[in-house]
């Protein structure tokens, strides 16, 4: 007999069991924060250790009726596992427990259908859902359509469990049409901005690292954020004005969570393609958190998966603020090149030398000499200054002017062809 599952689940009893595997266990501080995230109201939490999972229940028969008698005591709505659950195994403790189950995908899921905002979101977050959910499709969902009968189609029929995937199936590829129509579109806009040879920076870390609010003191924005995991979903490009780069866009992405699952992954390539095709990836860390490296070890492996890895990328050591005699810095490597900057988004410390940084690496290969210039090199000085590119001038006791210019080797090139002057006369080193 399966029971009707409730509308909304508010009371939560949250479940995190200790596996021997290494590869299996989660973080149950972090549970609670998706619970929170979520709108749930945690009102217990049960903990245990088991070598394996159960294949009926993922625990134990004792914690299952030790569950069961929390449920009774505090007239649970739903329980949270901090855990992958099999649909068998969802389907077991729901008939035990006479409550809803969510696993940990689930909860995940949840919060991303909350936090979808654009078109593009609510439709990659219900493809996901609608992909997870064909798997537990015993019930799970009543009366989709109802069936009807007629005159040569009495019989057996269509089971409601045959009704209710076919239409899963034709959602699925209506989303699936309309998410292609979507990413042509981005595809678009990327190669206008390629052709433009506008870079793009795209801001990446585990969620509630501080990117959003980052992105905010940058780009002077107002993108929501708050102390909560996934505060953000869909993506957000602004234009950010760099010394000696001039124009880039700035891109604020979903945030990265430990064993983010991987239906998410799929269904928000799309959006994860700006990071995949960033000039230079920031990636964000909250430099407080004890759990810190294990964090910075997740990010890079769901980076790996979307093929971002080889991207560049600046490291974010954010919310020094709270941390006593924490200075913002710059941390460079042998070579000198800035690979970590320290700072406070909520502050604004240290984001004069976030942004240095990141022109420094966006703009390695400068051309930055002074010029003698003729009077007949007037085009040349009016594209120098349009450029932003000037320095400092000065007339020499010749009469001839120099001009103390500082701009990217590519946008001098392209200056020296577009004016027809050959380039061999200001650059010593030609390099094709």
């Amino acid at each position: 007999m399966f029971f009707e599952r409730p509308e909304s689940g508010e009371r939560a009893i949250l479940v995190h069991i200790e596996l021997a595997s290494e590869a299996d266990r989660e973080n149950p501080r972090e549970l609670e924060e998706l619970a929170l995230s979520a709108g749930a109201d945690p009102v217990e939490f049960l903990t245990g250790t088991r070598a394996d999972p159960s294949p009926k229940f993922f625990l134990g028969k004792g914690k299952v009726e030790e569950l069961a008698e929390l449920v009774r005591e505090h007239e649970a709505e739903l329980v949270i596992f901090n855990h992958a659950l099999s649909p068998a195994q969802e389907r077991n403790l729901e008939r035990e427990l006479q409550c809803r189950v969510l696993d940990r995908t689930g909860l995940i899921l949840d919060i991303f259908a909350q936090r979808a905002r654009t078109h593009e979101g609510k439709l990659q977050v219900e493809l996901a859902q609608l992909e997870h959910m064909s798997t537990r499709l015993v019930r799970g969902w009543t009366h989709l359509e109802r069936q009807k009968g007629g005159i040569g189609l009495r019989g057996p029929g269509e089971t409601q469990l045959e009704t209710d995937r076919r239409l899963l199936r034709a959602r699925i590829k209506s989303i699936l049409k309309r998410l292609e129509k979507v990413r042509k579109q981005r595809d678009q806009g990327r190669r206008a901005r390629k052709r433009a040879e506008v870079p793009t920076v795209s801001l990446v870390g585990y969620t509630n690292a501080g990117k959003s609010t980052l992105f905010n003191r940058l780009t002077t924005s107002d993108v929501y954020a708050a102390d909560q995991l996934f505060a953000t979903l869909d993506p957000t490009l602004r234009k950010i004005e760099l010394a000696d780069v001039g124009q880039a866009i700035l891109a604020d992405t979903v945030g990265f969570i430990r064993h983010l699952p991987h239906k998410l992954v799929e269904a928000f390539r799309a959006t994860l393609q700006e990071t995949t095709e960033a000039s230079l990836l920031l990636h964000v860390i909250d430099c407080y958190d004890d759990e810190r490296l294990g964090h910075i070890e997740q990010v890079e492996a769901v980076l790996e998966e979307i093929g971002a890895a080889e991207v560049p990328v600046l490291q974010v050591y954010n919310k020094i603020d709270r941390i006593e005699g924490a200075e913002p810095r710059i941390d460079r490597d042998e070579n000198g090149v800035p690979w970590r900057v320290w700072v406070s988004a909520v502050s604004g410390a240290g984001l004069d030398l976030l942004l240095s940084a990141v022109s420094e690496r966006l703009g390695e290969e400068m051309f930055h000499d002074e010029l003698k210039l003729a009077p007949t090199d007037g085009n040349l000085r009016a594209q120098l200054y349009a450029q932003g590119a000037v320095v400092a001038e000065k007339v020499d006791d010749q009469g001839e002017m120099l001009v103390e210019v500082r701009l990217q080797m590519k946008d001098f090139k392209r200056i020296l062809s577009r004016l027809g002057i050959r380039q061999e006369q200001y650059l010593s080193e030609m390099v094709d």
